[in-house]
């Protein structure tokens, strides 16, 4: 850091009329809602009478690219966009109520600034995104937002339902006598309302200051902190990556396997090896060094994350459109069914392989036999993955991982011992039994699991107890083209009857009707059989 860290204390009136603002793309898009609004208008009234009250702190930077000389905020933004909807809401409110040089003082101050050298008017904060400007500035000059419908959930969006929010409250607060707490409210915010202001020149170590607060904080995601880091360091093709940055953002959600944290951490582990999610930044941004391992830059994350996007859609998403081919697609359908999301950095590395295929499916026939024999959700295996994922890329050959992942690969005979008689979940079942009556590693999503013996009601031949052993093992299961089983379906002979005739394509049928009893010997019979063909498909194929 170029310079000791200060920070100075100056009333918002200050604050404002001494400096013009700039909101960057790589901030944090303003995300205040109307509880955050609501928190911010009821300590601000509520302190109304003080003879101060302190907002916080700001970090600002003076980048020598920036227009008008304007700062851009480094953090505050939401604080900053938010005043400014306020001291407006008041503005409006004062020329409404004919108080004309109350209102001048409150633009002056909080608002507008003139351009000496062309004597026309400019906000003083302007944000950096067209669209979303285009929607402040309409607010700030109307009193309110244009006409045109804006998106749910957008940031014009997020910024007129604050701005209604602030015109209701103001105007609820102004009621019983308006001349007074206008002048009130504008001696308030002028000169009663105190920020911390840290202005660095230069933006890097802003913004290192800025982490800093944030990440220990935990205001900001790591989506959030890596968006900032990016776009900080993209000089003047900022607009361009910004762009570049949203086109990807928009398409992840925030759920599990389908976020854009995730994409990005299964992205820099094929190019740099296994890492961390709570590392992922610090990598990234090196502010931490993990071993001899190099990040992607920023401009070379952009392309891998650019490059990569339509087959991880893909693999999210096999019905999407993109790159691979059906056999591919199937084998993203196997692993989203059996919800296993940590071998995607190994399908991203054999993409771009000779034989793709079959590294793709020698991935998924080995995460079918871990799962039966062993445990496939513990950190280790995941970093094993990662770092096969590293070595496939390297090497240019799917072949690459096989050594190293070979403690993970039972032999048939201990998969099989095991499918016999370990219970399982119900979805590792259902995909178990789908690629046995359709002979295949990638099956078809067809029929329903149903378990044949249950505990409530009571059913067959076979005590609770035994029933509690054998309940989720392979041989306990039927799949049929109907999701609920019948409420007739309450012993053997009536699931033969009920059930039967509703067996998917390709079940076991004439086995299991010349089975006379459902109890013990029989569930263990018929899962010695599965578990041997099981054996075939997923080891002889």
């Amino acid at each position: 850091m170029d310079t000791p860290l200060n920070a100075s204390a100056s009333s918002a009136g200050a604050v404002f009329s001494n400096n013009m603002f700039e909101i960057p793309r790589f901030q944090r898009e303003y995300s205040w809602g109307e509880d955050e609004v609501d928190d911010f208008w009821t300590d601000l009234r509520g302190s109304l009478e003080l003879e101060s009250y302190f907002l916080g702190l700001m970090i600002f930077t003076t980048p020598t690219s920036t227009a008008h000389g304007r700062k851009q905020v480094v953090d505050g933004q939401q604080r900053i966009i938010t005043i400014s909807l306020l001291a407006n809401a008041l503005y409006h409110e004062a020329l409404a109520r004919d108080r004309k040089a109350l209102a001048e003082r409150i633009q002056a101050a909080f608002l507008r600034s003139i351009d000496y050298d062309s004597d026309e008017e400019v906000s003083r904060v302007k944000l950096s995104d067209p669209k979303d400007d285009a929607t402040f500035q309409s607010i700030l000059t109307r009193g309110m937002a244009a006409a045109a419908t804006e998106e749910d959930g957008s940031v014009s969006a997020r910024m007129i339902a604050s701005y209604d929010f602030l015109v209701k409250r103001v105007r609820e607060d102004l009621r019983p006598d308006p001349f007074k707490r206008l002048g009130r409210w504008t001696d308030f915010l002028t000169n009663r309302l105190y920020l911390a202001v840290f202005v660095h020149p230069n933006p890097e170590s802003a913004y290192q200051v800025y982490e800093v607060i944030n990440t220990r904080g935990k205001d900001l995601t790591t989506a959030d902190l890596l968006k900032n880091y990016v776009l900080s360091q993209s000089g003047v093709n900022q607009s361009q990556r910004y762009e570049q940055w949203q086109s990807i953002s928009k398409q992840f959600t925030t759920d599990g396997g389908n976020n854009l944290v995730q994409y990005i951490r299964h992205v820099v582990t094929v190019e740099s090896g296994y890492v961390l999610p709570k590392d992922l930044f610090g990598f990234i941004a090196g502010r931490m060094t993990l071993g001899d391992r190099i990040p992607p830059a920023p401009h070379r994350l952009m392309e891998l994350l650019s490059d990569r996007l339509p087959l991880y859609l893909q693999m999210i998403d096999p019905t999407a459109g993109g790159p691979a081919d059906s056999e591919a697609l199937g084998v993203f359908s196997a692993l989203n069914s059996l919800g296993v999301l940590t071998v995607r950095p190994i399908l991203l590395a054999c993409a771009g392989t000779a034989d793709a295929q079959q590294g793709m499916e020698h991935i998924l026939k080995l995460v079918v036999r871990r799962m039966v024999v062993g445990n496939l959700g513990t950190g280790n295996v995941e970093r094993k993955f990662g770092e096969a994922a590293k070595s496939i890329r390297e090497h240019g050959d799917w072949h690459a991982m096989v050594d190293s992942l070979q403690d993970l690969n039972p032999p048939r005979d201990e998969f099989e011992s095991r499918l016999r008689k370990r219970s399982l979940n119900k979805q590792v079942l259902q995909f178990l039994r789908r690629s046995i009556i359709q002979n295949t590693v990638t099956p078809n999503v067809d029929g329903f699991l149903h378990f044949i013996w249950v505990k409530n009601p009571p059913f067959g031949d076979l005590p609770e107890n035994e029933g509690a052993f054998w309940a989720s093992t392979i041989g306990n299961t039927f799949l049929s083209k109907i999701e609920k089983r019948p409420k007739t379906v309450t012993d053997w002979p009536s699931f033969k009857q009920g059930m039967l005739p509703t067996a998917a394509d390709g079940e076991w049928t004439l086995q299991l009707g010349k089975t006379d009893a459902w109890d013990a010997a029989a569930i263990e019979a018929l899962g010695s059989d599965l578990a041997a063909e099981a054996g075939r498909i997923w080891y002889d194929a």
